[in-house]
């Protein structure tokens, strides 16, 4: 398959991150997560967010959430969330199913919630009619490219909390919001109050595995059970602990992610170069919406893969990765300007 711009899940493995899950293909050692990979990757992340951090490895992003979420719901809450959230759009029903809450789904500005936006769904707490709202979820990256700042993290869960609800971030993409803002992971999670944090790798490098981190040891009472019973424990847990040693050492996320986030930022610069593309969204990340004349899409995908964001505008987005080049950022632009030629 041709490289493309449709999303960062296509891209491979980096190669330092399969060398470790090589290395740690060697004779064996106690599974589900009692083994020397996996208590070392648990420690770097302590290392990072503190001591009191408690970490769940699990298989994909979507068990991430469903596993942070579950953890601290029951099935007549509701969880509110932008309405482009992954949660909403793209698992499948998934947080419903398992936790059993209502999604109350918000129209966001450039993806993000805002206090005042979600305001109309903090109501009926107490009231036995009505599902009760426990969480805040939001995106880091969001599902548009953008990024929160810090502050408006704060507001978010200074308001959660206020109304004894929890903030959940889904940072399938939180490599790239790192190096956006030029902070620690810390600084923009912990310590601006989320309560549990979904840390993706998948789309940054890795080959599979995202971590669950929740950051009052209060909130885990009931965890481990439920990663078991909806089938996100590894046996072989060392290819994950692995995985994560390598993506930490000498900040091997930083640099991946760093990478495409210049890419993106590369593309957007020579699309505003071109008058009949309208680059809809803040470039924030490694993302880059925009509306493109539909008659050039078909020929245009034939080369590069991507996908359509919205048919109805010709909306579309690319995603740039760890692997994407200069050289294809500027073949991908010389053969859009050939196209709308032609």
């Amino acid at each position: 398959m041709k490289k493309g711009f449709a999303s960062d899940n296509n891209s491979g493995i980096h190669p330092a991150i399969l060398k470790a899950i090589e290395d740690a293909n060697i004779g064996h050692v106690v599974g589900y997560g009692d083994d020397q990979y996996t208590q070392k990757a648990i420690e770097k992340f302590k290392e990072k967010f503190g001591g009191e951090t408690e970490v769940f490895f699990v298989f994909n992003g979507t068990g991430a959430n469903v596993l942070g979420l579950s953890s601290v719901t029951q099935s007549f809450n509701s969880i509110i969330c932008a309405e482009t959230a992954h949660i909403q759009e793209d698992e499948c029903g998934a947080p419903e199913k398992f936790t059993g809450c209502k999604l109350l789904p918000v129209n966001p500005v450039n993806g993000k919630l805002s206090p005042e936006s979600i305001q109309h769904h903090l109501k009926g707490f107490d009231f036995e009619h009505h599902s009760q709202p426990k969480v805040i979820s939001i995106s880091q990256v969001t599902e548009m490219g953008t990024v929160y700042q810090p502050n408006e993290i704060v507001a978010l869960a200074d308001l959660a909390h206020k109304n004894n609800m929890f903030l959940h971030m889904d940072g399938a993409r939180l490599a790239n919001a790192a190096v956006a803002l030029n902070m620690d992971f810390r600084e923009f999670t912990k310590n601006c109050g989320v309560d549990i944090l979904s840390f993706g790798g998948t789309k940054n490098g890795m080959m599979m595995g995202e971590a669950v981190l929740f950051f009052n040891p209060e909130l885990i009472k009931y965890t481990k059970y439920i990663r078991k019973q909806s089938m996100q424990l590894y046996s072989k847990m060392r290819f994950a602990g692995a995985q994560f040693l390598a993506y930490f050492e000498n900040d091997l996320w930083k640099q991946n992610a760093g990478h495409s986030n210049n890419m993106a930022r590369l593309l957007k610069n020579e699309l505003a170069k071109i008058p009949e593309i309208k680059i809809t969204q803040p470039v924030e990340a490694n993302g880059v919406f925009a509306i493109v004349p539909p008659e050039i899409i078909a020929p245009l995908k034939e080369r590069f893969f991507f996908y359509m964001w919205n048919d109805g505008m010709s909306e579309v987005r690319w995603m740039t990765s760890f692997d994407t080049t200069e050289e294809e950022i500027y073949e991908f632009v010389n053969l859009i300007k050939k196209l709308l030629k032609s």
